[in-house]
């Protein structure tokens, strides 16, 4: 990797210089005449760094995109006078790459044109555009209370253990199969299995000739974990605006980037902000999710999963996340625990594709109604929890029957985990949803039990289960 590098950087000018310091992940050099600039990859041996900032004497302050073992004080450091560059165009799709987009499927590296750096300025205002449109995913509860928009953003908000990962291998496994363009996946931070398990089912599913898979394992270093959504962005943006193709970009899981951000800023010596984070937590944020747009073009559509720090929503991570979204998907614990999957909070999910200027008056009317129907039935909960539902009022107790049946019809088999449920995954069209949950809504007394509603795709397999 690093001899590929300096190959890709032999024309640049080679500024040299010397370690001075050595702290953790970072790396303090003093260069002799020519000095690198911000942003610089530069390479101590075979590990990499990049230039952060300029201390007190004049020493280049670098973090380490690499593990720093074997450095000592004196090495030599040669600067490639260029920032961390990736390789875009046709011969990524179908492989796994790392930051520096080199191969960590066992091939050989992919052949391209051109390479670019992967600090790249968002698209001016002017060139950018609104498309009113919804990306349909085949889920219930998304589909109809928390539409996608194609072309923008899409928060899968939750704490650990409620199943984010899961939904965001079933909506790759529901639109990447689907989806015209390019589809790319992030890996920030998370767990090599998770690589390994997602590598193989796009695979088996005849996908992955259509995807290009960056990861940042947990494993590597915050350097890695805080660089490798900007690879991702810089090949999306290729195809978005060289090839004017539609992009989905799967980030999993952007709290590890702001997470990175956060353990580089106190390897470079900041003051800490509020609850610990970096001072530029939104500047960095920004710096990324600016990057998402739509263009004349083409469109990048995101959906990212949010991990959400001991499930409290107030964290100024998750709050900031939440300012840059147009659709936010809240997965609660509680609703994990009572067997509700997907775990999908109807009453805190939102997006602004709900409108009937977009969606329409009739999936309009029917979302409303069902959060009311929920809302009614929550505030219902303590009353039937003390004094049982016997004695509630005729009104009030038809109005728990279409709130339970509703809450297990948005409950739904899902294919990317039929291994372990032994029941195969059901993709729900959006009108078939509409017409379950308006038939639900209009009843006053139920025939079924509301077990029968529980894991059931359309409401038409009820009749089918008859």
């Amino acid at each position: 990797m690093p001899d590929a590098m300096r190959a890709i950087n032999a024309t640049a000018p080679q500024a040299t210089g010397r370690i001075v310091a050595v702290r953790g992940g970072v790396v303090d050099a003093i260069f002799q005449g020519e000095r690198p600039q911000i942003d610089d990859l530069l390479y101590a041996d075979d590990v990499a760094l990049q230039v952060m900032s300029f201390v007190e004497g004049g020493a280049a302050r670098c973090i380490a995109l690499d593990p720093v073992h074997g450095l000592g004080l004196g090495t030599l450091v040669r600067s490639t006078g260029s920032p961390v560059s990736v390789p875009v165009g046709e011969a990524v799709l179908g492989r796994m790459l790392n930051v520096f987009g080199a191969p960590i499927d066992g091939l050989p590296a992919p052949v391209t044109d051109e390479r670019r750096p992967i600090h790249r300025a968002p698209p001016p205002l002017s060139d950018r555009i609104l498309r009113a449109e919804v990306l349909e995913t085949g889920i219930k509860a998304i589909d109809l209370l928390a539409p996608i928009e194609r072309g923008g953003k899409t928060g899968l908000f939750g704490g650990a253990g409620v199943g984010k990962t899961v939904l965001l291998s079933e909506l790759i496994h529901n639109t990447v199969e689907h989806h015209h363009g390019v589809s790319l996946f992030c890996g920030i931070g998370e767990r090599s299995r998770e690589a390994e398990e997602l590598w193989r089912e796009m695979g088996e599913a005849g996908v992955r000739d259509k995807m290009v898979m960056l990861f940042g394992q947990m494993n590597e270093s915050p350097g890695v974990r805080f660089l490798v959504g900007k690879s991702a962005l810089t090949m999306a943006e290729y195809f978005r605006d060289d090839r004017e193709q539609d992009v989905l970009l799967l980030v999993d899981n952007i709290f590890r980037f702001v997470q990175a951000g956060s353990e580089v800023s106190g390897l470079m010596g900041r003051m800490p902000s509020r609850v610990g984070y970096q001072p530029t937590l939104a500047t960095e944020l920004a710096s990324l999710q600016e990057r998402i747009a739509s263009t004349r073009k083409g469109a990048i559509t995101s959906i990212q999963a949010v991990y959400v720090p001991a499930d409290d929503f107030t964290d100024p991570a998750a709050a900031h996340i939440f300012s840059h979204l147009s659709a936010s998907v809240v997965l609660s614990r509680k609703r994990a625990s009572e067997g509700l999957y997907p775990a999908v909070d109807p009453l805190a999910s939102a997006s602004v594709m709900l409108t009937p200027n977009v969606v329409g008056q009739r999936h309009y009317d029917i979302a409303r109604a069902v959060r009311r129907t929920l809302a009614e039935y929550e505030d219902l909960r303590d009353i039937i929890a003390m004094l049982g539902i016997e004695e509630l009022s005729a009104h009030d107790r038809a109005i728990v029957a279409r709130a339970r049946r509703l809450e297990r019809f948005l409950t739904q088999p899902f294919a990317t985990v039929s291994a372990s449920t032994g029941e195969g995954g059901k993709l729900v069209p959006l009108e078939a949803t509409l017409a379950g949950c308006e038939a639900i809504l209009e009843q006053v007394s139920f025939e079924r039990p509301e077990s029968d509603y529980y894991m059931i795709g359309a409401l038409s397999d009820l009749e089918a289960t008859a």
